[in-house]
């Protein structure tokens, strides 16, 4: 029997990503609850390799002319809709047979909100003199909605760290709730109670995540470990995209470096981590203290192995030599640098600053250090035209980085959000709100969106053949069959020289079948004719 369980839900998408799914946010609240004197399970939905071919929600029909069949180019993008982890069923017993009285339920992301009500339902049904409470960032932003469901009896806004033991005690002593900081609660009168967001104002004086609780085994990469580590807390920048910078109820602070040295090496020592991933929004902000934090790691660690990533994207104006030289020797492989858009009147739009300069700086120091280095750009925006994002990509074409395309969504809580829903192009449902669905059509379309997706996945292809030596196909030449389908890069080379013969864009079934993908026929032409007059570079090869 435990006090309290802590539960990560499945996922319902096209893809997953798991090396991104590790609970590292449960492990944070998991060792205050632990230092509070309460005893703690999580358990982690989505740490099991089952997954399992779902309906297409109704509302994503839309998505079948996009995605109508399973594709095994490398110009893929999804075709299967899958339900990624446990079920409702077995999550309900789980919770059952752990005897918690409370559950919370973590709802970090918009589009999967319904699947976290779900586990919500199902932990009431088995298990019904628990209560439940919801935590993350779409119930901060958005806690009426999640009071609409009748099996969550709170919701806690902000960050749990502060607000979890307090609602603990309460349930645990009868005492009122009204206090706790970020709470939502049904008042007597039915109406709801909502607190401003819980706020952890120095990260230093909170406990180690509770790592140990997390099933260590199903994130290994090869031999060793995997470990996430968030050094810092919200973002001093103000995108209008994003949804914890400046703009939102969450101050930026850093840890100490100590702090942050002191986990990785219990990473390290207790689990065996080979691999850390920095989940910070923008890890390079502050050029001194990463700078010190990179000389303890390289110190303390050194021929320890390590890969370091931060693949929510540096500033690339927050890099120089110094850092990364620093970064190399640390343990950094890849440099992943956030960009945005080479149009003034979209970064305008966005709120960011013009970092091109500082990005091929960036990059030539990429390529003196060894170090890979991936790019990238949002396409799809409110106001956004397909012309310029097109221009990115042959931006992005010229230069020693894979690209990046990233489709945008609404993310509540943005000044894109409110933007979107100013102009009543939000998508109908919270489960659209995720880049796979292509969730807007305002100036640049859907079928823009995807056939810029596509041509990212070409443009990538492309550079992968550079890098390997092998030549771009002619589109003259008469040898257009396929093959070994198996072989991903002789199925590449055929449809390649296809596209850059007609302009269409094609897939291969499992069966090796050849079919059309639907795209923006003038858009595909557009980057054709665009790339005869650039050079392109490959990821890792010189000019």
């Amino acid at each position: 029997m435990t006090d309290i369980l802590l539960i990560q839900p499945p996922v319902r998408d096209f893809y997953l990503t798991a090396k991104r799914t590790i609970p590292y946010g449960l492990a944070c609240i998991a060792s205050v609850l632990l230092e509070a004197g309460f005893s703690v399970e999580i358990f982690d939905g989505l740490a099991t390799s089952k997954s399992r071919i779902i309906d297409l929600p109704q509302e994503m029909n839309y998505l079948r002319e996009y995605y109508p069949k399973p594709d095994r180019s490398p110009f893929a993008l999804f075709h299967h809709y899958r339900h990624f982890g446990y079920s409702f069923e077995y999550i309900g017993k789980i919770a059952k047979d752990s005897g918690a009285f409370l559950v919370g339920i973590s709802a970090l992301f918009t589009p999967y909100v319904e699947v976290a009500l779900c586990v919500a339902t199902s932990v009431k049904k088995f298990h019904p003199e628990c209560r439940i409470v919801l935590g993350g960032h779409h119930p901060t932003s958005q806690p009426v909605s999640v009071m609409e469901h009748k099996a969550v009896d709170f919701v806690l806004r902000g960050e749990g760290e502060v607000s979890m033991p307090r609602l603990a005690r309460a349930i645990k002593t009868g005492t009122g709730y009204a206090s706790i900081p970020g709470i939502v609660f049904r008042k007597d009168d039915g109406s709801l109670q909502i607190n401003a967001p819980a706020v952890m104002i120095q990260p230093d004086h909170f406990p180690l995540p509770a790592t140990h609780l997390i099933k260590q085994k199903f994130y290994k990469r090869g031999a060793k470990a995997s470990a996430v580590i968030t050094a810092s807390r919200g973002c001093p920048l103000k995108c209008t995209y994003c949804a914890v910078g400046a703009s939102s109820y969450l101050p930026y602070r850093r840890r100490s470096v100590a702090s942050v040295v002191k986990e990785i090496e219990m990473a390290i020592t207790r689990f065996n981590a080979g691999f850390i991933e920095f989940e910070d929004e923008n890890l390079s902000l502050d050029k001194k203290w990463f700078l010190h934090l990179l000389d303890e790691i390289n110190t303390r660690f050194n021929g320890f192995g390590l890969e370091l990533r931060a693949m929510n994207g540096l500033l690339p104006t927050s890099l120089d030599e110094a850092l990364v030289c620093a970064m190399q020797a640390a343990g950094f492989k890849t440099l992943n640098l956030s960009l945005g858009s080479t149009s003034e009147a979209q970064l305008r739009r966005f709120n960011r600053p013009d970092v091109r300069d500082a990005f091929d700086n960036v990059l030539n120091l990429a390529e003196k250090y060894g170090l890979n280095a991936v790019g990238y750009v949002i396409v799809g925006a409110p106001f956004q035209s397909a012309e310029d994002s097109l221009s990115d990509l042959i931006f992005l074409a010229q230069r020693r980085v894979l690209s990046g395309v990233s489709v945008f969504y609404p993310a509540p809580g943005s000044k894109d959000f409110e933007v979107c829903s100013r102009l009543n192009i939000l998508p109908e449902t919270f489960s659209l709100m995720r880049s796979s669905a292509l969730p807007l059509s305002h100036i640049t379309t859907r079928t823009e969106s995807v056939t810029l997706l596509r041509l990212g996945r070409i443009l990538n292809f492309i550079k992968h053949l550079k890098d390997k030596g092998v030549n771009i196909p002619d589109t003259s030449l008469n040898n257009r069959r396929i093959g070994n389908r198996d072989d991903r890069t002789e199925t590449g080379l055929r449809l390649l020289q296809m596209f850059l013969n007609d302009g269409k864009i094609r897939g291969i079934t499992p069966e090796g079948d050849v079919f059309e993908h639907r795209i923006s026929f003038e858009l595909s032409k557009k980057f054709i004719q665009r790339l005869k007059g650039i050079h392109i570079r490959g990821t890792v090869s010189s000019p």
